[in-house]
């Protein structure tokens, strides 16, 4: 109907108008100067945190270093023992300012990192995908939390964040696919053995909806011993999925000789 694209063009003049003008009360979240003095137009629906300088100088994993799957590090396989999934995509180590960030996103609710974390996963997929390109993906899914924390937190940050990387992938996101059945202790602290013991029979896949799904993209904020995201990858992989790639904001291992 004619009332119908009218007030949809207002809808979006009205969208665009708030974003030309929010951006000029912003400051960059980590130096604080005014991001109208250096973000472009093109960047506005992406990320609206950081000044141009300093997204660039974020110290993010040089992926041409490891032929674009951090599995290619021999760190990351020695700390990684056990792994379920086939590739591994992640923005950075857990470092300043991305250790900070993703506490502040996880437990104080800062909504608006999210998007600024999927901006950047996506361009990590792009340089990836442009050194050894990976196979068509069929479904983006994220690591869940147990109902009871959800009603705690009300929220999940692997969703929030996942959500907006499949639409930047313009991929299939779908976030009941898996079900965590069981509330465990807190896996903070705890050794790669003492999480994959605890984890073991804590998840539960809605295995209909993975008729044809072949490639599934897993989402997460961080990786520390992988368990919880071999435990995933094993339940997908026993249902008729052949590859599952790991994509995180950030990997927290005891490194040496960091890729940056």
């Amino acid at each position: 109907m004619e009332w119908q694209r009218v007030l949809n063009q207002w809808r979006i003049l009205v969208y665009s108008l708030w974003q030309k003008n929010i951006i000029k009360l912003a400051c960059c979240d980590l130096c604080f100067s005014a991001i109208s003095d250096t973000i472009t137009e093109q960047e506005m629906p992406t990320q609206r945190l950081l000044c141009t300088h300093c997204l660039n100088e974020l110290p993010l994993f040089r992926l041409e270093q490891l032929q674009g799957d951090l599995l290619h590090w021999p760190a990351i396989i020695k700390g990684l023992p056990q792994r379920g999934f086939n590739r591994l995509l992640t923005v950075a180590p857990y470092t300043a300012p991305f250790d900070h960030w993703l506490k502040q996103l996880k437990y104080q609710g800062r909504f608006e990192l999210a998007p600024l974390f999927a901006t950047l996963l996506y361009k990590q997929w792009q340089h990836a995908h442009h050194i050894h390109p990976f196979d068509s993906v069929d479904l983006v899914i994220s690591v869940p939390v147990h109902q009871s924390k959800w009603q705690i937190r009300g929220y999940n940050q692997a969703h929030l964040i996942a959500q907006r990387f499949a639409n930047k992938l313009q991929v299939p996101y779908q976030s009941n696919l898996i079900k965590r059945v069981k509330q465990g202790d807190s896996q903070v602290g705890k050794t790669g053995a003492q999480r994959r013991r605890a984890l073991r029979g804590n998840f539960a896949i809605n295995d209909a909806t993975l008729k044809h799904i072949k490639h599934v993209v897993l989402v997460d904020d961080v990786v520390t011993t992988g368990s919880t995201a071999n435990e995933i990858s094993k339940l997908l992989i026993s249902l008729g999925v052949h590859t599952v790639t790991l994509v995180t904001v950030c990997i927290s291992l005891p490194l040496s000789n960091k890729v940056k």
